[in-house]
């Protein structure tokens, strides 16, 4: 599903693209199997919170990467918390 709001990339460096539903999901997928969520349930744990993602799109012509990421946690955090925390954290270098 693709929706017409522009991602702008972190740090606005880099051009904008369009919302892909594809790419959020795996990314929650990814974020629930290294939490060590069995795959059906990563896989329904991602259709929620795209699902949570996509509503709060709606209203919205543009969004940053960063906006999505803090989205998608609050959403998967009501799921998946220990997923929640690594989806979070995934861009963070120690």
């Amino acid at each position: 599903m693709t929706l017409a709001v522009d991602i702008i990339k972190r740090g606005g460096k880099r051009q904008t693209e369009q919302f892909m539903h594809k790419k959020l999901y795996t990314s929650i997928v990814a974020a629930c199997l290294s939490a060590r969520t069995p795959n059906g349930q990563a896989e329904a744990t991602a259709n929620l919170v795209c699902e949570d993602v996509i509503v709060w799109l709606q209203q919205r012509p543009e969004v940053t990467s960063h906006d999505i990421r803090v989205v998608t946690t609050r959403c998967l955090k009501k799921y998946q918390p220990e997923a929640a925390y690594l989806y979070e954290q995934h861009r963070i270098t120690i």
